[in-house]
């Protein structure tokens, strides 16, 4: 019931934000979102690596959001050297910091892997997002919806009638009737929108949407991994019967940059 109440207060909110705020504002809140999930996540690896400089990550991820979101930028010309500069800094920035930070020895491997996993893992979505809400918010509410409506008929259907363990040993609760459940509600709604906003059926949209809904499961699995490591269920307490904002944006981490790229490769225009 938490859950479900918790839900009819933040999908208005996340929808008003969606159409209703200017791209700056809008990345601002996405800026925070994944700031607040990258803290989240900052906590439970320093379980793991207690001496690591695990602080930078929050630090850096709005900063390296907003590199990438003005790179994004409509009318911004972007040559090949700024990829390579992005990943220079992204190594050696990092190292650097790991370095300075006086990290223990024995913790210099979960340091440098969990940062340079996680500084990309939180900032390219930010840029994701939007880049989405720039070019069109309903894009953005087709992307809400993939990921949604897929979890909530994952989790409610899988609970009723889930048999056969999706990745017990990683989420114990999850099945592949639920995630079955889930793809097939997420296509649903790629139908249901493309009939909607384009008054026919864009088979681009398919593959695509059928894609993002299936690394959306695999964003929520990779963010239990992480958990089940560190030994907790949840990582917060912030949103009732949710978790935390990390809890909240596991799927859309993995959702947000797939969809704008398969876009890209499906030739779809991304204008304005």
């Amino acid at each position: 019931m938490k859950r479900l109440l918790t839900a009819l207060v933040l999908v208005p909110i996340a929808l008003w934000a969606v159409f209703r705020l200017p791209g700056w504002a809008f990345f601002l809140l996405c800026a925070v979102l994944m700031t607040g999930s990258a803290w989240e996540f900052a906590k439970l690896a320093r379980r793991a690596a207690p001496g690591a400089p695990w602080l930078a990550l929050p630090l850096l991820v709005p900063i390296a959001g907003g590199a990438l979101a003005r790179a994004l930028t409509p009318g911004i010309a972007v040559d090949g050297f700024w990829p390579l500069a992005f990943a220079t800094a992204l190594v050696v920035g990092l190292g650097t910091v790991v370095l300075l930070a006086r990290t223990p020895v024995a913790e210099g491997f979960q340091a440098l892997g969990g940062l340079a996993f996680a500084l990309p893992y939180f900032a390219v979505p930010i840029a994701a997002l939007y880049r989405l809400q720039l070019h069109d918010p309903w894009m953005l509410f087709l992307l809400l919806a993939i990921v949604w409506l897929g979890d909530t008929a994952a989790f409610y259907l899988g609970t009723k009638l889930g048999r056969h363990r999706l990745a017990p040993v990683v989420s114990p609760k999850k099945s592949w009737e639920g995630a079955i459940a889930g793809l097939a509600v997420s296509m649903g709604s790629v139908v249901v929108w493309s009939c909607w906003r384009l008054h026919e059926l864009d088979f681009r949209l398919l593959w695509v949407g059928g894609l993002t809904a299936l690394a959306s499961q695999v964003g929520d699995l990779v963010e239990s991994l992480v958990k089940r490591g560190a030994g907790v269920k949840d990582s917060g307490d912030l949103l009732p019967g949710h978790g935390g904002l990390w809890d909240r944006m596991d799927a859309m981490l993995f959702a947000a940059p797939v969809l704008l790229v398969l876009l890209r490769v499906s030739g779809w225009e991304l204008g304005r």
